[in-house]
């Protein structure tokens, strides 16, 4: 599998399994696809300490910890893009970035008006719609009010967006193709 399709998870000095999604951590890497099918059979199958070769313990609420830590990860990125002014908001300026074709991922609050993704998500043919977090969650990540639409410039951080997303798309078990709600 793509490398992009995987978790990556370490055991620590005390016998714990930790997920790495950063992919820094030191240690043997023990390394699972990133769908959540694949995460709960690896929990309940003890293949974690298979792969490991020794006892390992596993936290009952592994796959929920995961799936926070990619939501913060996605959301992080976000913010880092407004504050390196990589990212615009707001419907009119959104839907000025996708007639000038500036845009490489376009987000939209889940809980938003349909009417109004409706618009913008036919102006964004050909690239990535990512409407997997609620308006709130946008706000707080954003620091702004009210954020329903956003679109990211093309670049490096846009990658690492598209990437985090569709890993937590997959981990909630709702991967898509276009859109990843």
């Amino acid at each position: 599998m793509p490398r992009d399709a995987l978790l990556r998870f370490v055991v620590d000095p005390a016998g714990a399994l930790v997920p790495d999604l950063g992919e820094t951590l030191p240690g043997r890497g023990l390394w699972v696809s990133a769908e959540r099918a694949a995460l709960e059979k690896a929990c309940e199958r003890g293949l974690f300490a298979r792969a490991a070769r020794r006892p390992i313990a596993v936290a009952p609420d592994l796959i929920d910890e995961v799936e926070r830590q990619l939501t913060a990860r996605a959301l992080d990125i976000l913010g880092l893009a407004r504050r390196a002014g990589a990212l615009v908001t707001g419907f009119d300026k959104v839907q000025r970035a996708l007639i000038e074709r500036r845009v490489a991922v376009l987000v939209e609050a889940s809980d938003g008006a349909r009417h109004g993704r409706a618009r913008l998500g036919a102006l964004a043919r050909d690239i990535p719609v990512i409407a997997q977090f609620d308006g709130a969650a946008l706000s707080r990540s954003l620091g702004r009010e009210n954020v329903v639409h956003a679109a990211l410039a093309p670049g490096r951080l846009a990658e690492r967006f598209v990437r985090e997303s569709a890993r937590l798309a997959c981990v909630r078990g709702n991967s898509g193709d276009r859109d990843m709600a």
